[in-house]
């Protein structure tokens, strides 16, 4: 056994005590233990709240301290019930399921492009519970692929992705890229993408996002104007009694050529799209997250 793998494992171990207890305990005891554990885990992550009260203090300029203090706090809770539910995601299992701790806003959106026979992207953020889509498309009857990053520890890696592929959907690994996603696509099959993340500079064309600059993602335009494939938001947002919202907008086309305005612009609509989502429920985004660096700044400026 190798240093490495060695090293894996006793960074794993406190992962996969939560999961152990988030399965054996009922689901709202779980989630209430997240949200306590999430509230004062904000006094153990100092670097991380420095970085949400800048987030906030900037993208919420007339906001006082005692909001944004609020928020943080809100913030965190929100971060340790989420990660229970991803943890005890395979206690979801069935329509039943769906139907009990689901309210759809927009459904028949998806269901003109599964009639149609159409592959679309799916567009969402790390607002609300995201990861809920991979239980819910697939139990629905929609044939769904997810695009994420691995993560670096290969057993957590293991099991977040045995997790996301429970109900039947499919992981894609970022890295791999456009290739995998137009095959899905081709398949008609429904990709979901994330683009509220930093993206290398290499990458990224800038979009203003919050009236800051930041990298983003052209791949989603980059496919969607050369193949006129719908772009269809979604959003999950947790309600107060631990159930979910799902708000899925109407398909968006863009059309024309693929040139470098279009597909900034493009970029810039759904980069506009997801800030809406967020300020219509700000505590539950991920505002721990360094998505604005200095570099965009002054590249935008």
């Amino acid at each position: 056994m190798t240093k490495e793998t060695v090293q894996n494992y006793i960074e794993a171990a406190p992962f996969f005590f939560f999961v152990g207890l988030a399965r054996l305990l009922p689901r709202l005891w779980a989630l209430k233990l997240g949200r306590f554990v999430g509230r004062y885990s904000r006094f153990f992550q100092p670097q991380r709240v420095a970085t949400a009260r800048e987030n906030l203090r900037r993208a919420y300029p007339d906001k006082d301290t005692a909001w944004i203090d609020t928020m943080i706090c809100k913030v965190f809770e929100h971060l340790g019930i989420s990660s229970m539910e991803m943890l005890r995601l395979n206690h979801f299992t069935n329509r039943h399921d769906v139907e009990s701790h689901f309210t759809f806003e927009g459904l028949e959106h998806l269901e003109t492009l599964k009639q149609q026979k159409q592959g679309a992207f799916l567009l969402t953020g790390h607002v609300g519970f995201w990861e809920a889509g991979t239980f819910f498309l697939p139990i629905l009857g929609y044939p769904a692929d997810f695009v994420a990053k691995k993560i670096r520890n290969p057993f957590v890696d293991r099991f977040i992705e045995q997790q996301r592929e429970g109900a039947g959907g499919r992981c894609l690994d970022s890295k791999k890229g456009a290739r995998r996603i137009i095959r899905s696509l081709a398949d008609q099959h429904m990709v979901c993408l994330l683009l509220d993340q930093h993206i290398s500079k290499k990458q990224a064309v800038i979009v203003n996002f919050f009236n800051r600059p930041a990298y983003a993602t052209p791949i989603i335009p980059q496919i969607a104007l050369k193949n006129q494939t719908p772009i269809v938001p979604v959003f999950v947002y947790r309600q107060e009694d631990y159930n979910y919202r799902v708000v899925i907008h109407p398909p968006l086309v863009f059309e024309g050529p693929a040139s470098k305005e279009a597909i900034q612009a493009c970029t810039q609509k759904l980069t506009d799209v997801v800030e809406e989502a967020i300020r219509q429920q700000p505590d539950q985004w991920f505002w721990v997250h360094r998505r604005w660096r200095k570099s965009a700044e002054r590249q935008g400026a």
